[in-house]
This record gives C-alpha cells, sequence and structure tokens, in this order.
C-alpha cells in the first residue's frame, strides 16, 4: 500500500467504513451528503487502496466540465502531487492524465464513449458518478449504460453514486437495492436574507446592486448566481460603473479554461472577487473565500418543443434543491449569508426539484445511443426516469430521415459514422454531408454554443472569431475537424457561400422563402411561418437556411444564413405531386401539379381533364365546410324533403330514407357527387336541379307513394287546390285556404291515407289567419260564430252566412252593388 498523505477529517470520512464494506460485499452503493462534506475529494482519494481495487483505476464522473478541473486539481493538491500524477481529468478539448494517474475525473459523456468502445471496461475497478441529483441525460445515460454492463459483462466492476439533494432512496433501487451510505455535512451556519426585486427589474442590475450591498457588508468574496452570459454582462458593467473596490469575475460554460481559471483562484495580491456565475457554480466547486451568496432565483434552461424541433432557451425559476445548493456555497469555509432575490413566500412555492433532462430535452443523441448498444426501448434499461413516448418517437422518427437507424431501430453505418462525431445528430449529418468540412466546423462548433450577436450567420461567426469565447469556439471546430479525414484545421475559414447550403442540409425542414411582399416574414418547409423584424438586414431576403429560432408561435428566427433556391433544392430535393383540394378563402377547388420543398411551392400548373374525380371530392369537401344551405335549396326541394322526412316518421316499418340536413351532408358522395361534374367553385352549384336530384332517391313506387300519402296540396270545396305545408319534424301539415272556400264542408282534410290530420290555418279575405283548427266540424258550431261578428262589418263584399254549411263555398268576393 502506498504512503498517502493524512487526509483533512471532513465528515465524508466518517462514514467511510459503511462505504468500503457496501463496496466490497454488493459492489454498489449510494452515498448521500450535504455539501462541504469533502465526499467529492475525499472519498476517491480514501477508496484507492481498497484490496478489490489494486492495479485498477477509479473513474469519476462530474457533470460539469469546470468542476472536473476544479475537483481534480484540488485532489491531486491534497497528494501533494502535480495534476496528471496519481490524479488526472479528461473533459472535451483538455486533458490531463498519464499512465500512472489511478483517480481520472472525466464528464458523463466521455464515459459514455468509453463503454461503446468496450463496455467491460478494461483496467477500471470504480466509477462514481458525483453531484447525481443534477440528473443531465448524460449522467442517466452513462449510469444506465454502467449498469447494464456490470450486469451483463463486469460483474466486479464497482458503482458508486453521489449526490447531496436528491431522493437517494429511489437511486438506490435503481442499483438493485444497493446499500445507502449517509454522511453528515460540515456546513456553517448561513443567514438566509431575502430581498425581493420589483416586478420588471432588470435581474442583471439588481443582482449587481445587491452584490455590491453584500460586498461592503462582508469581508471576504461574493458569488452571484445569474441565468445566462448576458445578464451576467449587465451586471458586470452596473458594478464597473459603479467602480466597486473588487475584481469583477464572470464564471459559465462558454468561456475558456484559463477565464474559468480567473474566477476560481484567489485573486492577486489578496483582493477581493465579485464571481457573477450561472448554475455551473451551483454545486461540487468550493470557491476559495466566498462567504456571501447573492441568489437571483433563476436558470436558463434548454426545452425541446417537438412541434418545431427546436430548443426553447426558458428563463426559470431555481427548484428549491437548487436554491439550497446555492446557499451553501456561503457556508463551505465559514459562517455565511445568503441573499435571496424573492420573498419567503415564493421561496415556499419553488418546485422541490428541477425537471430532469431526459424528461425535457431533445432525444436523438440518447436514441441514438441506444441503438448502438443495442437497445430498442428505454424501459429495458435501468432509467430512473423513462422518457416519454411521444419524445422518444419524434427522436427515432428523426434518426430514420438521418438514415442514422432502419425502420427496426437497428443502428446503420451512417448512424455509426454520425456516433463518432461528438455533436447532436443532425450537426453531425451536416458535417459528413457538407462540400466544405470546415465550413461544417465552424457552423457546428459555433451552434453547440449559445452565441449572441447578430441574426445573419456570417457575420455572427465573423464576431465568434474574435469575441471573448474565440479559443473554446476554436477547441471545438479542431475537435470536430479530427473527426473526419479531410487535412484541415481550425485556421481553414467558413467559406461565406456554403453558410446557406450547410444549415440546410443539416435543418431541412427550416429552410424558408418570403412570403411575396412581405419583409421579415417566411414560410418554411415544415409549413410554419417565421419571422424576422421588417428592418433586419436579412427580412428581404427570398431564401434562408434557419439555424436557430424561437419556437412559441410566431417562431423569431435568431439565426440563419442566406440561401439559394438551387442549393435549397441540394438540401431537401423537390417533391412532385397532384394537389386537388377544396381552397376555403376563394370557395373554389385548387387543382394544380405542383413541384415543392415540402410545403414551399416551386412551381405549379392546372391539373389536365383526368382530375375530374378529384375535382368532384373536392367540391364535397367544400360543401361539408360551407354547410348544406350552399346548394340551391328552392321552396318546392326544401317541402320535398320535408314530406320523405314526415313520412319516414310516421311510417317508421318502411324504409324511407333520411334526408335531413345532417345525413344529407353525411351521404353528399351517394347521391350528389355523380352531379358535379365540371364544377369546380361555389357559384357554379347554382347550375344544380336539386329538387330532381334529390327526387331521384326514390325509386318509381316510392315516388308514387309520396305524391298520393304526401301529396303536395288538396283540393277544397271551392275547386281551388292550395299547397300544403310539411314539417320535417312530422308535425301535422298545414293547409292555409280563405275560410269562404270551405263552406259545406264538415270533414277535416287527412294525408297519409287518412292517419294523419291536417292543420287548417282558415284565413281571412287579406290572407291573415282567423283560425287554426284540426275541428273543422267544432270550429262551425263554435268559433265561427265570433269570427262572423269581428270580420263581417271590415270585409263586407265577402259572405258570412249564419249557416256555413248551407253556403256555397267561394274563393271570390261579391260583385260591386250587391
Amino acid at each position: 500500500m502506498a504512503h498517502r498523505p493524512r487526509l483533512p477529517q471532513l465528515p465524508a470520512l466518517d462514514a467511510l467504513p459503511a462505504l468500503r464494506e457496501a463496496l466490497a460485499r454488493q459492489g454498489r452503493a449510494v452515498f448521500a451528503a450535504p455539501p462541504g462534506s469533502g465526499k467529492t475529494t475525499l472519498l476517491p482519494l480514501a477508496l484507492l487502496d481498497e484490496p478489490w481495487l489494486r492495479g485498477r483505476r477509479i473513474l469519476m464522473l462530474e457533470p460539469r466540465r469546470v468542476a472536473a478541473r476544479a475537483s481534480a486539481a484540488r485532489m491531486a493538491t491534497l497528494l501533494g502531487e502535480a495534476l496528471g500524477d496519481t490524479v488526472g481529468y479528461r473533459i472535451r478539448f483538455e486533458r490531463r492524465v498519464s499512465a500512472k494517474t489511478r483517480i481520472e475525473v472525466i464528464t458523463e459523456g466521455l464515459l459514455t464513449r468509453r463503454l461503446h468502445a468496450d463496455p467491460e471496461l478494461p483496467g477500471v475497478g470504480l466509477v462514481i458518478f458525483d453531484e447525481f441529483h443534477e440528473r443531465s441525460l448524460d449522467v442517466d445515460l452513462a449510469l444506465a449504460l454502467t449498469l447494464d454492463a456490470r450486469a451483463a459483462i463486469n460483474p466486479e466492476l464497482r458503482v458508486l453514486v453521489m449526490s447531496a439533494t436528491l431522493d437517494m432512496a429511489r437511486v438506490a433501487a435503481l442499483l438493485g437495492e444497493a446499500p445507502l451510505v449517509e454522511a453528515g455535512g460540515r456546513q456553517f451556519p448561513v443567514d438566509l436574507r431575502y430581498r425581493p426585486i420589483a416586478p420588471g427589474a432588470d435581474l442583471g442590475e439588481s443582482v449587481a446592486i445587491v452584490a455590491s450591498t453584500a460586498l461592503d457588508q462582508s469581508s471576504g468574496d461574493v458569488l452571484a448566481f445569474l441565468p445566462g452570459a448576458r445578464e451576467i454582462q449587465r451586471a458586470r458593467r452596473r458594478l464597473e460603473a459603479a467602480s466597486v473596490d473588487a475584481l469583477i469575475c464572470p464564471l459559465y460554460g462558454e468561456l475558456s479554461s484559463a477565464e474559468q481559471d480567473v474566477a476560481l483562484q484567489p485573486a492577486a495580491g489578496g483582493g477581493r472577487k465579485i464571481i457573477l456565475a450561472t448554475n455551473i457554480a451551483q454545486t461540487s466547486l468550493t470557491v476559495e473565500g466566498v462567504n456571501t451568496v447573492v441568489d437571483g432565483g433563476y436558470a436558463r434552461v434548454a426545452r425541446f418543443d417537438l412541434g418545431s424541433g427546436a430548443n426553447r432557451l426558458e428563463t426559470l425559476r431555481v427548484s428549491r434543491a437548487s436554491a439550497e445548493q446555492r446557499a451553501g456555497r456561503a457556508g463551505r469555509l465559514g459562517p455565511g449569508v445568503a441573499w435571496r432575490l424573492w420573498s419567503a413566500d415564493q421561496h415556499a412555492a419553488l418546485p422541490a426539484h428541477d425537471t430532469p433532462e431526459i424528461l425535457s430535452a431533445d432525444l436523438s443523441r440518447f436514441a441514438l445511443e441506444l441503438a448502438a448498444w443495442g437497445v430498442f426501448d428505454p424501459a429495458r434499461l435501468p432509467l430512473l426516469d423513462v422518457p416519454s413516448a411521444v419524445r422518444w418517437n419524434y427522436a427515432r422518427e428523426l434518426l430514420e430521415r438521418l438514415g442514422a437507424i432502419d425502420t427496426d431501430g437497428r443502428i446503420t453505418p451512417q448512424g455509426h459514422r454520425l456516433l463518432a462525431v461528438p455533436a447532436a445528430p443532425r450537426l453531425a449529418h451536416m458535417l459528413h454531408a457538407s462540400p466544405d468540412r470546415a465550413t461544417a466546423a465552424w457552423v457546428a462548433a459555433l451552434l453547440d454554443g449559445r452565441s449572441a450577436g447578430p441574426v445573419d450567420l456570417e457575420l455572427r461567426l465573423r464576431e465568434a472569431q474574435h469575441g471573448p469565447g474565440s479559443a473554446r469556439l476554436r477547441d471545438g471546430v479542431r475537435q470536430l475537424m479530427r473527426q473526419g479525414e479531410a487535412d484541415a484545421g481550425p485556421d481553414d475559414r467558413p467559406n461565406p457561400a456554403l453558410l446557406g447550403l450547410t444549415v440546410a442540409q443539416a435543418f431541412p425542414e427550416r429552410i424558408a422563402r418570403r412570403r411575396e411582399a412581405q419583409d421579415g416574414v417566411f414560410l418554411c418547409a415544415d409549413g410554419a411561418e417565421a419571422r424576422l423584424p421588417a428592418g433586419d438586414a436579412l427580412a428581404r431576403t427570398d431564401w434562408l437556411a434557419i439555424a436557430h429560432w424561437d419556437p412559441a408561435p410566431p417562431r423569431r428566427i435568431r439565426l440563419a444564413a442566406v440561401l439559394n433556391e438551387v442549393d435549397a433544392r441540394s438540401a431537401l430535393p423537390p417533391s412532385r405531386s397532384r394537389e386537388v383540394y377544396w381552397h376555403a378563402a376563394a370557395q373554389a377547388v385548387v387543382a394544380e401539379e405542383r413541384e415543392s420543398l415540402g410545403a414551399i411551392v416551386l412551381s405549379a400548373k392546372p391539373l389536365g381533364g383526368d382530375a375530374g374525380n378529384e375535382i368532384g371530392a373536392a367540391m364535397v369537401e367544400g360543401i361539408r365546410r360551407l354547410g348544406i344551405d350552399c346548394l340551391p335549396w328552392t321552396e318546392a326541394s326544401r317541402q320535398w324533403q320535408a314530406r320523405v322526412e314526415s313520412l319516414r316518421r310516421w311510417r317508421p316499418d318502411e324504409a324511407w330514407p333520411m334526408v335531413d340536413d345532417a345525413s344529407l351532408l353525411d351521404s353528399l358522395d351517394d347521391w350528389l357527387l355523380p352531379h358535379l361534374s365540371g364544377m369546380s367553385r361555389r357559384e357554379h352549384l347554382a347550375r344544380l336541379d336539386l329538387r330532381t336530384i334529390l327526387e331521384s332517391r326514390l325509386d318509381y313506387s316510392m315516388q308514387q307513394a309520396l305524391l298520393r300519402r304526401a301529396p303536395t296540396g288538396i283540393p277544397v270545396p271551392s275547386g281551388s287546390r292550395p299547397g300544403l305545408e310539411y314539417f320535417a319534424d312530422g308535425a301535422s301539415p298545414v293547409l292555409a285556404v280563405k275560410l269562404q272556400e270551405m263552406f259545406g264542408c264538415t270533414e277535416t282534410p287527412r294525408v297519409n291515407d287518412g292517419r294523419t290530420t291536417v292543420s287548417l290555418h282558415l284565413l281571412s279575405p287579406a290572407r291573415r289567419p282567423v283560425a287554426v283548427t284540426q275541428d273543422l266540424a267544432g270550429f262551425w258550431l263554435g268559433a265561427y260564430h265570433d269570427v262572423r261578428k269581428d270580420l263581417r262589418g271590415r270585409y263586407p263584399r265577402h259572405p258570412w252566412p249564419e249557416d256555413p254549411l248551407a253556403a256555397n263555398p267561394t274563393a271570390r268576393a261579391k260583385p260591386r252593388g250587391t
């Protein structure tokens, strides 16, 4: 056993005997300890000399690059060694390891790549997952693959999951009821101070004001949390304008390692610092000198929007667990103060934990990793949360379109090529498809970060090549170039003429053409609109390849490259189609042969005469959308409808068809479609002889029965034949007739072969109803005399006999002078 320096006696070491026993006996364990317990830097060192680890290494996963570098450096310092000796690290763009390295601190994506290369993980005896509560998609995947490989290939591999705030009982169950070892923490008291900011106040400036106050009231350094680089720069400008007596240090992921080290190391000459950080400083890191935290209370999180296929960057309230982690930074080295820019009531309403990425992120890379692992259903793997079927299917469909998996979900040679590129599958596809690898590498590296600047991709790239994050951007380009066979490096400049084609190859559905006479309004190949401010330099460009947009309607274009139609056709080969459909605004059928890029119509010409059936079907659809009243109804055709419907109700045992409006709409294909030949517009419907078309729905015998049982009119004693009015609900038909025409008649008229009594509406000479009856004989004996009394004076030229049954029926008035 090698001699090692004595380790600081922090609480994590108090639980070391239980942890050693769990790993020795069961090979897996879950370790829960609060911040400041020493679990990240002490436990790996304390486990190095375990018998089961002899001759093997420890891999420790940290969720963030800055934490991986810092924790490795701290362990090397405790050993009194240089980085790369016993302890080293390997992160994207950077590594400090050697043949004698026993503890290698890495980020999760690197472990996944090792597992794909060799699932046995030769030479590794223990894999530690630190700060598991952050629940990135990469860490969920890495743990699932590690556990799967341990169960199937290397049962001697030990697995340790460590966290401070997560419900670790769930994790222990995930690890096959692994022992749960808990330790206390050496957390010094932290004075929580709530100072809510005014609604609408600028967050960056508000944090700067409180940070300045906190600096005056403390003797140490201040760590302030903000959502992103934009707010950090605002806070920095405000602090610099106030000439605070401290070094202002930004700390976020897009900075280079050297720039991050400035924030993590003591200020030169013993000066004080205000560190303006995103949530990368929330866990793992112990920043020397910090005893005050100012928490803005927000984090910027990527949420994948399935409808637009794009990430939506949302600025969200932190969870209570995150707030506790942040406040804990102030109590790592001694008593501290945490200023929270919200109220105690607001704090109680915060969610308990952050949403894990597996439930909200783009799963395309995750699905490709599983396909390479030979798993087609994520439920088969040990995952703490299983992604929704909708998100999983979306990722699978995208991979199929890229040719990365086949229809059964198996990875293809193209999929292996994409997996070798450390980027999302779309960007990896772009790297392989682009005619100029250097251009694709620059675009992919830029899109992989969170750059800000002009919408024009060419201008954004030009600024990024010389801006604060240029070194990191070049590292990304260099790494992407190494994935190809081209002999090129980051000094090769992107070709501006190929930027549009390059973006379009990664995001063909985002190819967009400007709508005619609408500056800044673009129709995308996926059928939706995307917009730019009318004054933007790209607003009048005919074609765009959109690299990034805010998906919320209306889509706002954030980054795009100028495109031309030739390159658009190259990235998304046009399709030809026959389009026949009802155009609601024009109230007409559109029948065209089109050449299209998705929803973008490049050309269209009218279809020939062979489209008659399709046009007829589209007309039927138009009628359904317009409603049955768009047909040329007449009173006679409506009465035919009511007569048939009445008989259907009066005689339910007979096979009368349903001809109500809803039924007619449902059956348009049967009764109307054959008569629509040559019609393609709403106004053409006026040509229809609707009464004749409807009558053809009845065979000859039913037509005769209709005439007999539901006649259109009935002869009355005067010799006239007034029309009957029928009702579709089967109510008694109405016979409206002048009272004098019914003299001498005692029988109320009937229809339906005498089964249905007619409702008589007896009219005055002015043809206004004076009585309604279904008992004509009773009317003559009773109500008639009151009607006679009321009307004989008003209509003296019309007969009003005392005995109407003995009078002659007539439709005429008396001759003048009689």
